[in-house]
């Protein structure tokens, strides 16, 4: 008889216990549940304008570049070069190269020049030397002709045997005159040609001269204009691209090889890849709105310049052909610099008084969009009208403005757990 209450207090304890650890359990699962509710990401519906927008990936580029070619001289060594990356003023000098072997080479011909100047010098004066011999000797010959003539006329006078002696000196004067002009004649060609050819050495000495002078003048690059110094990769002796550095001091570097440029500053651009699909909505003149990623707080309002006509083909993988656009950024902020990656947001329409919500906060359920309002801590669910997108926002029409949608698909969530 003592046996049934003790089981009996024994099963109402283990009644309450299970009560007890159930109460547990469900209180455990109401508070993590309260706190994940009130903690879910939020954001309010904004009514205003609602820009319509074609989001196109590009970098920018300098539209003007100068670049920066070695002279047109063998054996050139950097010197001396400016930082990469650094603001260049025009007529700024930027690389220098080595000119000591120019220098002790012009040292030389200038010795070469001064010595065929010299041996030039040497030959004119014995030119004139020589020649005032042959016309002193041509005028003796002369002299004595015209004396054997007269002997001639007297001897015809005094005897016969003294007129053929006369007559055969005069032969003799005659042709001695004749040598005399012959030697006169070679020596004025002779001499001639000499000083021709030393000339010709002299004028060759002076223009290796000049040459050397003008090689060592081009051996100081300066800028052509202001702008920013990019440098070139320098690839000679590299088996792979990816050993190619950019050019230093010390490289040896051959003749009318670009060592880098310097894109204008002021003549900046958004180059930019245009799909397919967008190229008719995109048209010269549209406004648009540039971000560049190094510089996330920038926003820069421009207007689309140009759009190529003809697609062109991405030489990256995957292989796909895109248009081409390019707006150019007025009054550019100093921090921007060729080659930073970015996007441009070409504004395809306005839609005044919209109602809008972060493209995160539009889910899909049995087909239809809906949103989840954020109300007294609950999630509702709500049918919405999808009025127009772009790649950061949703112009929705069916929900209050001001209210507050989830940006977590609180279902899929749900399942999750």
């Amino acid at each position: 008889m003592k046996v049934r209450p003790r089981r009996i207090r024994s099963w109402a304890v283990v009644a309450v216990l299970l009560v007890l650890v159930g109460g547990a359990a469900s209180g455990m699962y109401w508070f993590r549940k309260a706190p994940a509710a009130s903690t879910v990401p939020a954001a309010p519906v904004r009514k205003g304008e609602f820009l319509v927008l074609v989001r196109c990936r590009g970098a920018l580029r300098a539209r003007q570049s100068a670049a920066i070619y070695t002279p047109v001289i063998p054996n050139l060594r950097i010197a001396w070069l400016a930082p990469d990356g650094e603001t260049i003023a025009a007529d700024q000098v930027v690389v220098r190269f080595d000119s000591s072997s120019a220098q002790q080479q012009l040292m030389q011909r200038q010795a070469q020049l001064k010595q065929a100047q010299a041996t030039l010098d040497q030959a004119l004066a014995q030119a004139r030397i020589t020649a005032q011999q042959d016309r002193t000797e041509l005028a003796d010959a002369g002299f004595t002709l015209e004396r054997a003539r007269v002997v001639v006329e007297q001897a015809s006078i005094k005897s016969r045997i003294d007129g053929d002696k006369a007559r055969v000196d005069l032969g003799v004067a005659e042709q001695k005159l004749k040598v005399q002009e012959a030697t006169v004649g070679l020596h004025e060609a002779s001499d001639k040609s000499r000083v021709a050819s030393l000339t010709r050495q002299r004028d060759q000495a002076a223009f290796d001269v000049e040459l050397t002078r003008s090689r060592i003048a081009q051996m100081e690059l300066k800028a052509p204009g202001d702008g920013l110094l990019t440098l070139n990769n320098n690839c000679a002796g590299a088996i792979v691209s990816a050993d190619c550095k950019p050019y230093k001091v010390g490289d040896n570097v051959s003749s009318s090889v670009a060592l880098g440029q310097i894109p204008d500053l002021n003549t900046l651009e958004m180059d930019v890849s245009v799909e397919e699909a967008d190229r008719g909505r995109i048209g010269a003149g549209q406004e648009a709105l540039v971000r560049v990623d190094a510089l996330a707080e920038l926003t820069i309002p421009v207007k689309v310049r140009e759009l190529s006509s003809l697609a062109e083909m991405r030489m990256e993988y995957p292989y796909t052909r895109s248009f081409r656009a390019y707006a150019s950024i007025p009054g550019a902020d100093r921090r921007l610099r060729p080659g930073m990656n970015g996007a441009m947001d070409v504004i395809v329409s306005r839609i005044p008084g919209a109602l809008s919500i972060p493209s995160k906060a539009l889910f899909t359920r049995s087909g239809r969009p809906i949103v989840y309002l954020v109300q007294g801590g609950r999630q509702v669910p709500v049918e919405v009208e999808v009025v127009a997108r772009n790649p950061d926002e949703v112009a929705i029409s069916g929900v209050p403005a001001g209210a507050t949608v989830a940006l977590v698909d609180i279902e899929k969530q749900g399942r999750g757990k």
